[in-house]
């Protein structure tokens, strides 16, 4: 079994980490384009074209499935990545987690990036899931970047300021940026309020894993022995794990159980 995952840069960690939980068997491909990132200020025609490169280039790899662990990506380009790849290659997109963060009513916040927040698709999944609950849409410029390049203090200055946006009896907070589950913990310190209950996170990587596992008619075996393939495409080309990505854990892991071929 091979999964691919692609995205503008390592926000792809996440999400792969989460696959290897479940299937520790599976072969991964993870294909991303930093040079041009980031995508969000992009046309979406632009935008688009650069998404379909980074997934061709995941493709001419064989994978059973293809993840697209960006919601850039998944707002502006799902439907021609589908369009092009299906149904020889089932293409699954990342969704914002509002459904299950708002289940339980309460106050909401959903941290994106600018080109995210306020969008129409964005607004749609709240309208439609959001139920009782009070949202709050947090814009976090820079965030994405700074996660991208393991920029510790420009992390630190993003998250603080998103963290000034945010309301101070949030209960639930979205990421709604796949780069943002992998300082998911960072954030949680920043909005957690002293005498309050935790701040619960709701990412999307574990949801969007599962689903691959069932588009390709796999279950979860996290007792499989571990693979050892992983390949691992800069911009269409074969390479080794980047740099900043060994700056966490998700990356770290990747990297030790499957050495780049």
């Amino acid at each position: 079994m091979k999964i691919a995952l692609m995205d503008s840069g390592i926000g792809l960690l996440a999400a792969a980490a989460a696959v290897r939980r479940l299937r520790p068997d599976a072969d991964l491909v993870l294909s991303s384009d930093p040079d041009s990132m980031p995508w969000g200020p992009r046309t979406p025609e632009d935008m688009t074209q650069h998404a379909l490169a980074v997934a061709r280039a995941a493709a001419a790899h064989r994978p059973d499935a293809l993840i697209v662990a960006c919601n850039t990506a998944s707002v502006h380009a799902l439907a021609a990545l589908r369009a092009e790849l299906e149904p020889a290659l089932p293409v699954i997109g990342t969704v914002p987690a509002i459904k299950p963060a708002a289940a339980g009513g309460g106050r909401v916040a959903i941290w994106a990036t600018p080109s995210t927040t306020g969008s129409p698709y964005q607004r749609r999944l709240i309208r439609d899931f959001a139920g009782d609950a009070v949202i709050t849409e947090v814009p976090c410029p820079g965030l994405a970047d700074a996660v991208e390049y393991a920029d510790e203090e420009a992390i630190g200055r993003a998250i603080a300021a998103a963290a000034a946006l945010t309301p101070p009896d949030v209960q639930t907070l979205v990421l709604g940026c796949t780069h943002y589950e992998l300082v998911a913990e960072r954030i949680r310190a920043a909005v957690q309020q002293p005498g309050r209950p935790a701040v619960a996170l709701h990412g999307s990587a574990g949801a969007v894993a599962a689903q691959a596992l069932r588009r390709i008619g796999a279950v979860a075996a996290p007792s499989a022995e571990p693979a050892t393939g992983l390949v691992v495409l800069l911009g269409g080309r074969v390479s080794g794990m980047p740099e900043s990505a060994l700056a966490y854990p998700e990356g770290r892991g990747l990297a030790a159980v499957s050495p780049a071929r």
